[in-house]
């Protein structure tokens, strides 16, 4: 029988190693902000062409598209502690070869995608390692909770880092990635200090049919599928974060400060949202809350498509955070309570790889549609798309629309 959600506002930080697990994710979040604004307006100042900026994407993206096989079911096999903490090493020296680029003013476009493609491998073999870790250090009742101050300390990240990005690269590019690299060394030590949890791991050797089993799993759960795909389609077509360079330079008219702004415009939204979730939990109509959050992301990202003014298009952005967070939150925590422990790894592999097609290319789509069409209308069109999805998902998915409280099914 599933236990009673945790009304403590703080049942997660009662455990020693969640609150490493916790700092860890925020330091690496927040250098990734900052890295992502300074590589985005820095490859925009070097070559004035919206396409490179979906590439950015891409090339973070493709890795764990390739890999999505083997990275599961190494997060499913091996020690996923360690798996993050090597991770955030790599993450760091990518920073170091960011930082050396700028250094020696040898900047140029192809060598940073070649610096961003072993960053994504890295991200690839981390995202399911770090979304399976999180369920091994707090119990059932507890993990609402985890997931709620997961979301917020990457909100806050996402407030903090874009700021404080365009801040940083305001006074050099070098110091914005030297900072970026300490956070990731900061986060590694952490990780290395949480003591390795209890893990369920696949009994059967290694195999094909091992190692498509979270696809097997996700097509079979119906919840867990429309959850994923829900999140896939309704981000990658109402993503606009690639486009913001150009929001800040041309259309707002703002510079590197006003970038950060509107890179933490919607951390603002969302972190208000995830404390609210963590003191308030969700406990009824959790599915249609998800598809009204959904679709207040595509109202957002049309209102933030249209505006010319920079406190509209920061609100607009604002809501596109907090319908996000109320999306997520519900995603998260239908996923790791729907799927067993030894089958974690591979499902969210297959996750972070539609987390990736939503992010990642989705600003590739962005870049692109700006090229061909103009920045505005790109935002407008994926927004009214966005819409599209939220209903017709909660048309196609009548069993997560039904879904009411958080917590496991009954197992056999």
């Amino acid at each position: 029988m599933s236990l009673p959600v945790s009304g403590d506002r703080f049942a997660a930080f009662r455990h020693r190693s969640y609150t490493r697990f916790f700092l860890a994710r925020f330091f690496s979040a927040f250098a990734i902000q900052i890295i992502s604004v300074a590589v985005g307006w820095q490859m925009y100042d070097e070559t004035r062409n919206p396409l490179y900026l979906g590439l950015i994407g891409l090339f973070q993206f493709l890795p764990s598209l390739l890999l999505i096989l083997v990275t599961g079911s190494v997060a499913d096999r091996y020690n996923r502690r360690m798996i993050m903490a090597i991770c955030m090493v790599v993450g760091a020296a990518c920073s170091a070869a960011l930082l050396g680029l700028t250094v020696t003013h040898s900047f140029a476009p192809w060598l940073v995608f070649a610096i961003l493609i072993v960053f994504g491998i890295e991200r690839a073999f981390m995202g399911p390692a770090v979304q399976s870790l999180g369920p091994n250090l707090v119990p059932e009742q507890d993990l609402p909770n985890a997931i709620a101050w997961n979301s917020s300390s990457w909100q806050t990240a996402s407030i903090i880092g874009p700021v404080l990005g365009g801040l940083l690269y305001g006074v050099s590019a070098t110091l914005a990635y030297s900072i970026a690299f300490v956070l990731l060394v900061i986060a590694a030590a952490l990780v290395f200090m949480i003591p390795k949890p209890a893990q369920r791991s696949p009994a059967s050797k290694v195999s094909w049919g091992e190692m498509l089993a979270g696809f097997h799993f996700i097509a079979k759960e119906k919840v867990v599928l429309g959850a994923i795909s829900l999140d896939l389609f309704a981000v990658l077509l109402g993503g606009a974060v690639a486009l913001m360079p150009i929001f800040a330079r041309d259309v707002l008219e703002l510079g590197p400060w006003g970038l950060g702004l509107l890179r933490a415009g919607p951390g603002f939204g969302a972190i208000a949202v995830a404390i609210w979730l963590a003191v308030h939990p969700i406990r009824h109509n959790a599915g249609i809350a998800m598809f009204i959050g959904v679709a207040l992301f595509g109202v957002g990202t049309l209102i933030f498509g249209i505006s010319t003014a920079p406190w509209l298009s920061i609100a607009a952005l604002a809501l596109m955070g907090a319908a996000d967070m109320i999306s997520v939150y519900v995603r998260e925590t239908l996923i790791a309570l729907w799927t067993p422990d030894e089958l974690r790894g591979r499902v969210n592999a297959v996750n972070m790889v539609f987390v990736g097609a939503s992010n990642e290319l989705g600003e590739f789509r962005a870049g692109t549609m700006a090229s061909i069409f103009g920045a505005v209308p790109a935002v407008v069109i994926g927004g009214a798309g966005t819409l599209a999805v939220a209903i017709i998902w909660s048309l196609g998915f009548p069993k997560l629309r039904r879904i009411d409280n958080l917590e496991a099914p009954e197992r056999a």
